[in-house]
């Protein structure tokens, strides 16, 4: 049960996330025994330990990352780097480079082929490493990332680093699966697949040796892509209460347009990754947790 006066950590989490109490029953009840097994790998491995966190738009992997982080420095004195593979988009002036010299749909961060791989890359090995280094972040209001000298620096080394993305886990096909568009944005925008192809080309190309390092693997499962809209919605409306001047917000209708950049593979990582992973979390229609499965045992 939860105490009526949580601790001053779990305060300043629900402040943050505008979260009620209940919501540390809920991640004592999940996360923190995923906490411990854990922080039980990283004793056995003698090493820093990445952990790759898996899970469509707005299913609730920042906030996860945030309170597994918070939890672990208060409980076992383990030092979490979080990270998200949304912090290692392109700049604006990249993507749009990319939009003139590849397809116009690059201008929108989001696939493979957005991401700057190499700084992704240095980051992970130099955390491994036991290197303290400033962690890349991402203005999503600005669609910027933000300047090197904004970017936070950890008192000390990292002993886990958790890395979330919503197409983390996802691999390659071969071509000829691209060949029918899945969705209006690819029938109209991409009729002939030269976006979704090279976005295929790039998983194919550099996403393998990061997957390499990542050591442990969470997934949160929603119900089905038909979530997505709903749940981006609401985090779209998060975004818009921390920021009311509302730069870079969009509206309604340009997410449902936006998330079909995301169709294609959070379709696939829905299909195959759910047997694939350390730690499964099925979610419900209101992403709450209704089943979870560990080393192939199942628990309600």
């Amino acid at each position: 049960m939860v105490s009526n006066s949580p601790e001053s950590w779990q305060k300043r989490f629900l402040d943050r996330h505008k979260l009620e109490l209940e919501y540390l029953s809920h991640a004592q009840k999940w996360f923190d025994p995923l906490a411990e097994r854990i922080s039980a790998h990283q004793k056995g491995a003698g090493h820093p330990v990445v952990v790759g966190v898996n899970g469509c738009q707005g299913c609730g992997k920042s906030t996860f990352c945030d309170y597994v982080s918070l939890h672990m420095l208060s409980e076992y004195g383990i030092q979490v780097a979080v990270l998200s593979l949304d912090d290692f988009y392109l700049t604006l002036a990249q993507r749009s480079s990319l939009a003139e010299s590849v397809h116009p749909l690059f201008a929108t961060r989001g696939v493979p082929g957005t991401h700057d791989m190499r700084l992704l890359s240095d980051t992970i090995t130099a955390l491994r490493g036991g290197q303290i280094i400033p962690l890349p972040r991402f203005d999503k209001a600005a669609d910027e990332r933000l300047a090197p000298r904004d970017w936070p620096t950890m008192a000390r080394s990292a002993d886990i680093v958790l890395l979330e993305g919503w197409c983390l886990g996802a691999s390659a096909v071969a071509d000829e699966e691209l060949l029918e568009p899945l969705n209006a944005l690819e029938r109209l925008e991409d009729s002939d697949g030269i976006w979704r192809t090279h976005a295929n080309t790039q998983l194919r190309d550099h996403f393998p040796s990061l997957y390499e390092s990542i050591d442990y693997w969470v997934m949160f499962q929603a119900p089905s892509f038909g979530c997505v809209h709903r749940w981006r919605l609401e985090q779209e409306e998060k975004l818009r209460k921390d920021n009311p001047r509302g730069a870079g917000l969009i509206t309604s209708h340009q997410i449902e347009r936006f998330i079909q950049h995301f169709e294609r593979l959070t379709q696939q990582c829905l299909r195959t990754l759910p047997d694939r992973v350390d730690e499964l979390f099925v979610l419900g229609a209101q992403r709450n947790i209704i089943a979870h499965r560990c080393a192939g045992s199942e628990n309600d």
